[in-house]
């Protein structure tokens, strides 16, 4: 499979020079193929937030693109690099956990360890695999590399415990906060689904946010409740956010906070998540 694009998502940062090697050494093997900046600004070592954000942007790229992924706490270690290929796509990530959402949407992806130095760079730093492994792979990949030349595959890839939906009462629902964007927004793992009207609130941060759940942060009137709204996001999941501000630093949530939605239960309509699992939505 040849591709005309490669994505990166790094902990890399822009400060350094790391991300801009990774250009370079790609575009010494595939000069031709367009490279993506998809992000360098995950937290550092925060694989969970790394197969969040994987997961929420891969859908959007052409079909065949490989995807680079190094947030990778176990550098220089015996942690393997997978190669997971897809009929959408090919990743490159350690096994960490990192592809689980992808896993899930993709149960028969094929996986293999990517052992053959042939195709690294001549020398291997023990802390820069980006540079070393990750972009090279990448490059020779994207020219038509057959991920079996890589080495053996895998049948036990690490994977991450994401957090489930749980129903409690008739018309209640509870999930927790799965990830905080730059505007302070809270994202949980509960889809808001069809029936977005009938929520009556949701209560996070020990604060309850009353419903429905907004089209647009503009819908909601500034003065009313400090500006708390619900809303869905871009990724289908419902959202704590507050107009013109951050629902982060008013309620002192992150990810990992508890929240509890209910549904006007004399309205027949299921609570919210009751869609089914929120695990990989895609926006």
């Amino acid at each position: 499979m040849i591709s005309s694009m490669i994505s990166l998502l790094t902990d890399f940062g822009t400060r350094d020079v790391y991300a801009g090697v990774l250009h370079a050494v790609i575009a010494g093997i595939a000069p031709a193929v367009r490279v993506v900046d998809l992000t360098h600004d995950v937290a550092p070592q925060d694989v969970v937030e790394a197969a969040f954000l994987l997961d929420a942007a891969a859908p959007w790229f052409p079909a065949g693109t490989v995807h680079v992924c190094v947030v990778d706490p176990g550098v220089g270690s015996e942690r393997r690099i997978l190669c997971a290929r897809t009929p959408a796509a090919t990743f490159l990530a350690p096994d960490n956990g990192l592809l689980t959402r992808v896993l899930e949407r993709a149960p028969g992806a094929r996986l293999n360890a990517v052992v053959e130095r042939t195709y690294f760079l001549p020398e291997v730093s023990s802390t820069f695999h980006g540079r070393d492994v990750f972009a090279p792979v990448a490059a020779r990949l994207a020219l038509g590399l057959d991920p079996a030349a890589l080495g053996p595959e895998v049948h036990d890839p690490v994977r991450l415990s994401l957090p489930p939906e749980r129903p409690l009462a008739p018309g209640s629902t509870a999930g927790e906060v799965v990830h905080v964007d730059r505007y302070g927004n809270l994202v949980t793992n509960l889809r808001a689904g069809p029936h977005g009207s009938a929520v009556r609130a949701a209560r996070v941060g020990g604060v309850e946010v009353a419903g429905p759940v907004r089209r647009s942060y503009a819908e909601q009137d500034p003065r009313a409740g400090g500006g708390l709204l619900l809303i869905t996001g871009s990724t289908g999941l419902l959202e704590v956010a507050v107009r013109d501000g951050s629902a982060r630093a008013r309620l002192g949530a992150g990810r990992g906070a508890p929240v509890e939605v209910e549904v006007e239960v004399n309205t027949g309509a299921p609570a919210a998540g009751a869609q089914g699992s929120s695990r990989g939505v895609r926006s």
